[in-house]
Formats: C-alpha cells, sequence, structure tokens
C-alpha cells in the first residue's frame, strides 16, 4: 500500500488585500486575501484560495505552520511538490 502524495507550500500572506491573487514575488510565493486577520477569516480565506487554485478540495487543505503570522505553511494531500508548482504557476 503506497502513501497518498502530500506537498508542502510555504507563502506569504497578505491579508485586507484590495486584489485577490497569488504571485511570485522575489523568493517566494505570496497570496493576497481580502479577509482581514480576524478570528481566522484570513487562514480560511487562504485555504479556499489555495483549493480553488490547485483544484483540490479544500479539505485537503491543512495549516500546518503559521496560524497567527503572514509566513505560513500548508500541507497539500493528493499532490506532489511538481504537481503543485505547475498549478499556482498557471492559477485558473
Amino acid at each position: 500500500m503506497s502513501a497518498s502524495p502530500r506537498a508542502l507550500v510555504h507563502l506569504t500572506v497578505k491579508p485586507g488585500a484590495k486584489v485577490p491573487g497569488i504571485a511570485w514575488i522575489g523568493e517566494g510565493w505570496v497570496l493576497r486575501v481580502r479577509e482581514r486577520a480576524i478570528e481566522g477569516a484570513a487562514n480560511e480565506a487562504c485555504i479556499a484560495a489555495l483549493a480553488r487554485i490547485l483544484g483540490v478540495a479544500p479539505s485537503k487543505i491543512t495549516l500546518v505552520r503559521g496560524r497567527r503570522s503572514r509566513s505560513k505553511t500548508f500541507a497539500i494531500e493528493g499532490l506532489d511538490d511538481r504537481s503543485v508548482g505547475e498549478r499556482m504557476a498557471t492559477p485558473s
């Protein structure tokens, strides 16, 4: 029985953005979300945005580091690192 692939995504979150989206800026991914960092709203928005960008269910995405920080790490179940990179580089 083989394990399901699991990718880790490291990014910086910009809550309260006027224009949401994802971009490679400098040396890493930056995800802009409209929601403010109040009561986890920005974290939930990040999961929803990543699910849409990567084409996976939100239940497949887990915040593993950075709950109260702008630097976050998400685990993506069912995708490998290469697939995640390709999908983030060409979001639909």
